[in-house]
């Protein structure tokens, strides 16, 4: 059975190169950044969810209001919407 401790200080040496190549001012979210953005993406995928199930429940038909329909309109209400019957002469 091969060494275990020679290839992981190798593979130690290898990566510890590679971190020196990097540059040491570059700032990157890393797994942190992307564990947040996958949470808020799932937060607000649920949220949408949940939005469209109780707008499916919202009935926007509007009956007609009794009280508007039997009320007849002022005789200065249709002058002023221009709605009033003018004599021509």
């Amino acid at each position: 059975m091969p060494d275990m401790s020679a290839s992981a200080s190798l593979a130690m040496t290898h990566l510890v190169s590679f971190a020196k190549e990097v540059d040491e001012d570059k700032v990157t979210p890393g797994v942190l950044g992307f564990i947040v953005f996958a949470a808020m993406a799932l937060a607000v995928w649920a949220l949408m969810k949940s939005m469209s199930r109780h707008m499916d429940k919202v009935d926007f038909t509007q009956a007609p209001d009794p009280e508007a329909e039997q009320a007849e309109p002022k005789p200065a209400d249709a002058e002023v919407s221009g709605q009033g019957k003018q004599k021509q002469g």
